[in-house]
């Protein structure tokens, strides 16, 4: 079990971490990705807080983590749901004012949907998702072969409090047939903030399209940083991503 705080929202408790500020720029609030939770930020959270001096709070979905398990199975439209209820319910019940939010992969497109609905005072999206591509499906049908026939299930196991909840939550959705004309780019432009994107070039689960769409599409500043690495720029390139993503934050 996790020793982290948990807040409660619709009747659910989400892990979270809350790392105080000694500055007064605007909060963080991280997104994890399709099989992430607090813990696998593997402490991004806390070096971004400890550069910038601002609160950074980063939480863990439900059936991710130690939160609790969802009540049913997610669906196509769950980074929609997601942005448009538990977000804001969380901004608020921990007094998250205006905050920036920072999104890896899922997280992301979250964060960018709740980006277009909600104020926010800036956007950081590490590799996201807008569109649904060939590479990134190949390697979701291989992490299934990896989870069903590999280690990858006891791996997730010492992170999840359900591992095959929370695969199959991620995994299902996006082989779901009907998931393949899922597309962001239409809602992009109500985001207004600045935003930041981050890409690595050899990522198995998305091209630099979508952080091109996010910036064609956006109505606010758009900087990027497309550097070597796959799918976890902040993990891959810890130091340059950082350092980046500190920087950006100097002027927000």
């Amino acid at each position: 079990m996790s020793e982290l705080p948990r807040v409660e929202v619709d009747g659910a408790a989400y892990e979270y971490e809350d790392v105080p500020g000694t500055g007064s720029g605007a909060p963080l609030l991280f997104l994890h990705e399709g099989l992430g939770s607090v813990g696998l930020w593997r402490g991004f959270h806390r070096r971004v807080a400890e550069a910038t001096g601002r609160r950074a709070v980063a939480y863990s979905r439900l059936g991710h983590g130690f939160s609790d398990l969802p009540p049913a199975k997610r669906t196509i439209r769950f980074a929609h749901e997601e942005a448009a209820t538990v977000v804001p319910a969380l901004v608020e019940a921990l007094e998250l004012a205006d905050p920036v939010l920072v999104g890896h992969s899922d997280g992301g497109s979250i964060a960018l949907l709740a980006a277009a609905a909600l104020p926010v005072s800036g956007l950081v999206v590490l590799a996201p998702h807008v569109i649904v591509e060939e590479i990134g499906l190949r390697a979701i049908e291989e992490a299934k072969r990896a989870f069903e026939s590999g280690d990858l299930a006891r791996r997730m196991a010492r992170h999840h409090r359900d591992a095959e909840v929370c695969f199959c939550n991620w995994n299902d959705v996006w082989l779901d047939p009907a998931f393949r004309d899922w597309d962001l780019r239409p809602e992009l432009g109500g985001i207004s903030c600045p935003v930041l994107g981050i890409q690595g070039d050899a990522d198995p689960y998305g091209t630099a399209v979508h952080v091109g769409a996010v910036q064609e599409a956006v109505r606010g500043t758009t900087d990027l940083l497309l550097c070597h690495g796959g799918h976890a720029p902040h993990l891959e390139r810890p130091g340059l991503v950082a350092a980046t993503v500190a920087g950006w934050l100097r002027d927000r």
